[in-house]
This record gives structure tokens, sequence and C-alpha cells, in this order.
């Protein structure tokens, strides 16, 4: 429980950038969590208690700094609004969500290895994340790891899960992999299931919201990028160093 002293004292959603601006180094970082939100669109469509984010700022008070925040490829919350305050969230911040931590993060291992197994990991430990999954198709004999994992938080501690699709009781829905043609392609992604193993499948309409939907948050982007650089900019032409900013 933040104290109510420290919840005053800490920094605004609209005062934090909304990610860590490292660009992904493959399609399915981008890909894969956007097709698990717009299915969960359509799978709780009539439900206004949730929240899935994708490549954001989740901002916290278990880490070294409030203003350091873990950046998921995925998060899940529950018990928080779809649009806080009627609004698109550009960042996650803990204590501006009644201090509900997300449900479910969700790792995808790439060509440079992102901490995954030990740092992020620990990071959600501390955060208090339920359960952590980790998607390493290509990479887990490197890692030696499987290609799919879960984890379960148990006393504060990650405890490797067992079984594909994993049943989330809490979240109420599993997730697994699935074979999807997906432009003409058959390829494997990540899907969500049902409680009988059943896989939900990816409805047209939603294929065309995050094509819409990666255009959008492409141009929001390149739109962030481009204010902080004038931002800093302007910084240095005062003789200040944007890099070196002083904390208070």
């Amino acid at each position: 429980m933040i104290s109510p002293e420290l919840k005053s004292s800490l920094p605004s959603t609209e005062d934090l950038p909304c990610s860590d601006d490292t660009p992904v180094d493959n399609e399915d970082q981008n890909l894969l969590p956007n097709l698990l939100l717009f299915v969960l669109n359509s799978i709780w469509s009539q439900r206004l208690d949730w929240y899935f984010g994708v490549d954001m700022a989740v901002y916290h008070t278990t880490g070294i700094s409030p203003k350091v925040p873990v950046v998921p490829d995925g998060f899940l919350s529950l018990g928080v609004e779809r649009q806080k305050g009627g609004k698109s969230r550009r960042s996650y911040a803990v204590w501006e969500e009644r201090e509900i931590v997300p449900i479910l993060a969700l790792e995808m291992v790439s060509h440079q290895p992102g901490g995954e197994y030990d740092e992020k990991m620990a990071i959600y430990a501390g955060l208090g994340v339920l359960y952590y999954i980790i998607y390493n198709p290509e990479f887990w004999r490197r890692d030696r790891h499987q290609p799919f994992e879960v984890y379960q938080l148990s006393d504060g501690e990650y405890r490797q899960q067992i079984g594909e699709p994993y049943w989330m009781p809490e979240v109420g829905l599993g997730m697994g992999r699935s074979l999807q043609t997906i432009g003409g392609i058959e390829r494997e992604i990540l899907a969500w299931y049902d409680e009988g193993g059943n896989v939900y499948p990816l409805p047209e309409v939603a294929m065309r919201q995050m094509r819409e939907q990666l255009r959008i948050e492409r141009e929001h982007a390149e739109t962030e990028r481009q204010r902080a650089e004038r931002l800093a900019q302007y910084l240095r032409s005062q003789g200040i160093d944007p890099d070196n900013l002083p904390e208070f």
C-alpha cells in the first residue's frame, strides 16, 4: 500500500515517457501482443473492467525509482477502466490505477537477450505480477529453455507451470501457441483459449482494427520522438544537458 505522502509526490503519467523508446528487432514483438489485444476486444467486448497494454511503460514503486518503468511486450490488468477517465492511456502508473498491478506480463525473446529470464523476472516478481509468460520460438535452445513458458508467482517467487495451453483461472482464459493463417500465410502465434482448450480464432474485423491501430501507433511514436528531440534541442540551446537533468 502506497502511503498518502508518497502518492502525493509521485509524477503523473502525463509527465512520464510512454515507453522506453527501444526499437523492436523483429515484427513478432509488435504483431503478436496486438493480436492478443484485438482478440481480447472480441472475447470481452461487453466488459469494461480490463486493460491490455502493448509495449507500454508500467510505472511502479517497487523498483529503483518510480520514474524507471518496466516495459513488457504485453500486459493485462483486471479491475481497471478500459479507458482511464474516458481517454487512452499513455502509460500505466500503478499509483493511478488504485494500486492494481498487472495480473499477467508477456515477454518475447528476440535476437538480443533482454533479461527475460532473470532481471525482468525479478522485477515482475517484486511488482507482484501473478503470471509471467515468456515466448521464445527461435532462441530457446540458445537460452536452454522451452519456446513457451508460463510462470506463476507463489510466496514471492516464480514457479514454472506445466501444460499448454495453460489455463489461468484468475484471468478466466488460457494462453498457448496456435497455427493461424494471417495474410494467406500459416504461422505460429500466441492465442487465447477457453477452459475446454478451444482456441479463440482471429476475427477478420480484429485484423482490420489491428492494422489501423498499428498505423496510428507508428504515427504517434514518430510524433513523440520528434517532440522529445525538439525539447532536447531547446534545452541544449539554454545550456542544459537533457541527459543529466536534476531529480526533484
